[in-house]
């Protein structure tokens, strides 16, 4: 494993962007891509999209690992988005640009005109990226309500919203947050609980100054200002349970023009607390086992295994999509899972002796312990059991995911961040049972575990796009959501030609994210805490 040196948090502006929409401006959304080699790359983060701005100051930061050792070729890529769909390749590119970390990393301010393609403009679009290293892992989290705001619209009370920027060494002052949240006519608003790590929000300096600005939300773009002021995360910290501090928010123009003018509202900071977040990293390193299972799909759909047109059909170098799916997800997790043993099931085939359909049958007949030795293990249980059994259907997944999710609701009873459970699912993709998948998954995302389905063959995937809950919340038959997103699904087809290390990074990308998401969720801190913890 290649050494992270360290985070790095890159913050992007663009300017003068093309304006595809017609009647209004672009609602530009900026998406960062890593090389995967052989011309394929890979997404690492993507900001908030903007509505209705040709001069977008992206809120959300792109969180990048810088690898000292390692060219890491980025590319930027700027969109136009106009619906819902998380697949960019329906929405305009407005442009981007190629470079690496190191350029960014080593310039204070990196800038570049934006290009539809190499030598083409994008008009006189730019964009500018800086970057900061992510030092602490301290998280600011504050409550804020209003009272009194001015009102801003005509027909209606105002739309408010919060923006917090942090002054820069220079003195320029940096946006840190911008209220989710638009609460609609509402001159009295309290707006949700948020949080901002604390290296965002003044790079660690409690005396930072800190400016806050209220406006009133406008769809087309144009907010006007309802009021400012500025403070520091000293004075924020005053804020209590049993006591809020107040600021007077005040419109610069106003207080100008008319002597009488006190204010446009009161700002109130219910609470500022300040709280560590643990990294995937520090639940790794401090005692957190990984466990692997893996699924494996024997329906009828697959094609008869001694036919070379069967996905399970062995080639003569001895390789097939299903084995190679088990080998480069299986060789990355492995290195965290100290006893390397590790549970393989097939579902959908008819088994000796008695020839019932099984949807969750040990690859090694043995079910009282189905655990294979290694990755090694699984694919030679596999080779042995092909012939054995008889492809059948129909494709349950829910058996296999219920199954895994028995081990994982054992393992949070104890209450502590010390196991977590992966289940990669490999698929030709013809699902029979998916409301009772649906509840499956809804149930699992209550537990420590994520689920990896890869799609092998050529089949439509759309139900498997579906389960990945990447274009919305997935959501049981009932209507229950999931309380976090546990499913990555990957299409074998698009990876067929790439390294084999390009498959397990994509699969594994939002493992990291879903195992913390999960332990905070639960607020429980790695079983041996890292000792040089700044605090």
């Amino acid at each position: 494993m290649a050494g992270c040196v360290s985070r790095v948090e890159l913050s992007v502006t663009c300017r003068n962007l093309l304006d595809r929409d017609l009647g209004s401006r672009s609602d530009p959304l900026c998406v960062v891509l890593q090389d995967a080699g052989s011309g394929r790359w890979a997404e690492l983060d993507r900001t908030e999209r903007i509505k209705n701005c040709q001069n977008p100051e992206f809120c959300k930061k792109l969180v990048v690992d810088y690898y000292f050792e390692k060219v890491q070729k980025l590319k930027f890529g700027v969109y136009d988005i106009d619906n819902k769909s998380f697949d960019l390749n329906d929405d305009d590119y407005l442009g981007g640009v190629e470079c690496t970390l190191g350029q960014v990393v080593s310039s204070s301010v990196f800038t570049r005109p934006l290009e539809l393609k190499q030598g083409k403009p994008a008009g006189k679009g730019t964009i500018t990226i800086s970057a900061e290293e992510i030092k602490d892992t301290r998280v600011v989290y504050l409550e804020i309500e209003a009272r009194n705001l001015d009102k801003k619209d005509l027909l209606g009370k105002s739309d408010p919203f919060l923006e917090f920027y942090k002054q820069s060494d220079a003195g320029t002052w940096q946006l840190v947050y911008r209220s989710e949240v638009v609460i609609k006519n509402n001159l009295n608003p309290c707006w949700r609980k948020f949080s901002v790590p604390l290296q965002t929000f003044c790079g660690g300096d409690f005396n930072k100054p800190i400016k806050v600005q209220c406006a009133d939300h406008d769809s087309d773009g144009s907010h006007d200002l309802i009021g400012t002021f500025e403070t520091n995360l000293t004075q924020l910290q005053k804020a209590s349970d049993s006591s809020a501090v107040e600021f007077e928010c005040v419109h610069p123009e106003k207080k100008q023009k008319k002597k009488s003018y006190k204010n446009s509202g009161i700002i109130r900071i219910k609470s500022c607390k300040i709280e560590t977040e643990y990294s995937f990293l520090d639940y790794v390193m401090g005692g957190c086992q990984i466990n692997f299972t893996v699924g494996v799909d024997f329906t009828g759909s697959n094609g008869d295994p001694r036919s070379p047109e069967s996905l399970h059909y062995i080639s003569p170098d001895g390789i097939n999509e299903y084995l190679i799916a088990i080998w480069s997800v299986g060789s990355v997790v492995q290195d965290y899972d100290t006893d390397k043993l590790f549970p393989a099931f097939g579902f959908g085939a008819q088994i000796p002796p008695s020839w019932q359909v099984s949807h969750e049958f040990p690859l090694n007949f043995n079910p009282s312990n189905p655990y294979c030795q290694g990755i090694q293990g699984i694919v030679d249980a596999y080779r042995q059991i092909l012939p054995q059994i008889r492809l059948y259907g129909p494709t349950n997944f829910s058996p296999i995911i219920n199954h895994v999710a028995r081990f994982a609701a054992h393992s949070a009873q104890q209450g502590t961040a010390s196991q977590y459970f992966i289940l990669l699912i490999i698929t030709d993709g013809e699902i029979t049972d998916l409301d009772q998948t649906r509840q499956a998954i809804v149930n699992a995302s209550k537990l420590p575990m994520s689920i990896i389905i890869v799609g092998v063959g050529e089949a439509d995937f759309k139900a498997m796009e579906f389960l990945d809950g990447d274009n919305g919340v997935l959501k049981s038959l009932t209507g229950e959501p999931a309380a976090r997103d546990i499913v990555q699904f990957v299409p074998f087809r698009q990876f067929k030609n790439a390294p084999r290390e390009a498959l397990s990074q994509m699969v594994l990308a939002e493992v990291p994210k879903q195992l913390v998401s999960y332990y905070k969720w639960q607020g429980w801190p790695p079983v041996k805490l890292p000792e040089i913890k700044k605090m």
